[in-house]
């Protein structure tokens, strides 16, 4: 590829409540090596309005004309979870390089599936968190044993998500069919940003409750079923041998909201601490010490969208990283940045922790 900027097409980026306007945008806007060349909704209206609020060349009403469009080397694809087999197939298959949203597919059969249509294009899912400067410093410190041996590790996060009150847009991330619940979104960010610090998870063992079987939806007034878990409480093991407790809570009000990892090493410890309501993928994190270390690089995009809401505040920062990486790969030819085998990996680890809970609370009911 020229030395150009790499043209951009953002599917789902939104005006109103947009994550891809919170964070895609100002992550791209931040980065001479993108233009953003295009969006596409499923409406006229709304794609007309992003155009002209994002500063987009073009908009589409229809995401496959987006697709089509020689004029794009990267799709984003950035809606609803059950509708991303479709574009992203589509956008392989025209032979273009993608980045998803993530989790990647409901289940785990559809994100192999789309990892397998990847072949050596260009991918990058987004599961931001392990690309935050803290993170990658943190990895590293562990990775060149600074911290000595690794003896355990715990780790608490939260999220505003899956609590008692929702809005009827949101409706469908409580529902089993979409595989976009608390599990593929909330623990699979958490799961990823532990095994980006210390290593590949080979065991765990998990307890899920589901605490608000009945949501209210404030919007309406109206109430809805939730069929996901909101809870989890599990154990997991390391490639290296390290033991982490782990623990994640949903409808955490903002003022509480925090992420906590602790690692305890034989030379001494680390700490990785943010404060996002929406999770440990979205905003900053600070890293301390007992022990010297370089401090993280600075993140290359730090704004927020134009029709951004107050509670996506740095939702840019890790995006943006994960942008830096895949333009770094474009330009190199090199494949470095996590793509869709690794949210393949993600949804297989997410599905194993699933039947880890089941399994261990059936074993458990059969004791007594």
């Amino acid at each position: 590829m020229s030395k150009e900027p790499i043209r951009v097409g953002i599917i789902g980026a939104d005006t109103k409540a947009s994550w891809a306007g919170a964070s895609h945008v100002p992550a791209l806007a931040a980065q001479p090596e993108f233009r953003l060349a295009a969006v596409a909704t499923r409406r006229e209206e709304s794609a007309r309005s992003a155009a002209e609020a994002f500063g987009a060349d073009r908009w589409f009403a229809d995401p496959m004309e987006l697709i089509r469009d020689p004029d794009i080397d990267l799709v984003t694809v950035a809606v609803k979870v059950p509708a991303h087999r479709e574009l992203v197939l589509a956008a392989l298959a025209a032979g273009k390089a993608v980045y998803c949203e993530a989790p990647l597919g409901t289940t785990p059969k559809q994100s192999e599936e789309m990892a397998a249509a990847a072949s050596r294009l260009h991918t990058a899912i987004g599961l931001q968190g392990r690309a935050n400067p803290a993170v990658r410093r943190a990895a590293e410190m562990i990775s060149t044993g600074q911290l000595g041996r690794v003896l355990s590790a715990r780790v608490t996060a939260t999220t505003f998500g899956n609590g008692p009150e929702s809005v009827t847009a949101y409706e469908y991330f409580d529902k089993a069919e979409a595989g976009a619940g608390f599990l593929q979104i909330a623990v699979g960010h958490v799961l990823d940003v532990i095994e980006a610090v210390l290593g590949e998870i080979a065991e765990i063992d998990a307890r899920t409750e589901l605490l608000w079987p009945e949501v209210r939806l404030v919007d309406t007034d109206t109430t809805t079923a939730r069929e996901i878990p909101d809870h989890l409480d599990a154990v997991a093991k390391t490639a290296s041998g390290a033991s982490v407790g782990i623990q994640v809570l949903a409808g955490v009000p903002a003022d509480q909201a925090e992420f906590r990892l602790e690692v305890r090493g034989t030379e001494g410890r680390l700490t990785l601490i943010g404060h996002h309501p929406a999770g440990v993928q979205v905003g900053d994190l600070t890293l301390a010490s007992d022990i010297e270390f370089s401090a993280p690089d600075a993140p290359v995009a730090t704004g927020t969208g134009p029709t951004a809401a107050e509670i996506w505040k740095g939702a840019s920062i890790n995006v943006g990283e994960v942008y830096a990486a895949l333009a770094r790969d474009i330009r190199n030819g090199t494949y470095l940045t996590p793509g869709f085998e690794h949210a393949a990996h993600n949804s297989r680890l997410v599905a194993r922790t699933l039947v880890a809970a089941e399994t261990g609370v059936r074993q458990l009911r059969r004791s007594w």
